[in-house]
């Protein structure tokens, strides 16, 4: 389970590869409620990889601010790929970051379904053009679930720029 010494050693591993790369980063959060953003935004020096993060917990503001379609919402959920992918690619576009994460997720305790139990968490990675998604399973409470999702989506973002496989 992750820790707070080990988001934040991922997040200044996060920002040392950006700033070795010359990559700005965004984030699109839903259930994690900004905690990539504040795990970035934690290390010293972040301005230089890390400019806008976009917190969109309701369904309309991931309509407003990242260009959600209601269509996907409405036949998928915003706890979806199809959704991930689009909060990923509006949060670059809007930014105009090269790389960024989006993540939606049922932290819990309530909101969970047959479909989509609680710990059921969505991630996608990429900019304005592509991106890759990836649902996880995660277990504990809900402060459980969040801490993880911010590992998982750091870890993300590093694979990328590790790989170069977000151009």
């Amino acid at each position: 389970m992750a820790t707070a010494s080990s988001i934040q050693a991922l997040a200044s591993r996060l920002c040392l590869l950006c700033e070795q790369q010359r990559v700005v980063l965004t984030t699109a959060e839903s259930c994690t409620g900004g905690g990539v953003a504040k795990a970035i935004t934690d290390v010293a020096g972040s301005s230089a990889c890390f400019e806008t993060g976009y917190v969109t917990y309701a369904n309309s503001a991931k309509q407003r601010l990242l260009g959600v379609s209601s269509v996907s919402l409405e036949l998928f959920g915003a706890v979806s790929e199809t959704v991930v992918h689009e909060m990923v690619r509006g949060a670059c576009r809007d930014s105009g970051a090269a790389l960024g994460v989006a993540i939606s997720g049922v932290a819990g305790p309530g909101g969970g379904t047959p479909d989509k139990p609680v710990g059921t968490v969505w991630f996608a990675w990429g900019n304005a053009t592509q991106s890759q998604a990836r649902c996880y399973h995660l277990n504990g409470e809900r402060s459980d679930v969040r801490r993880e999702a911010v590992a998982l989506a750091l870890k993300g973002l590093i694979e990328r720029l590790e790989e170069n496989s977000f151009d």
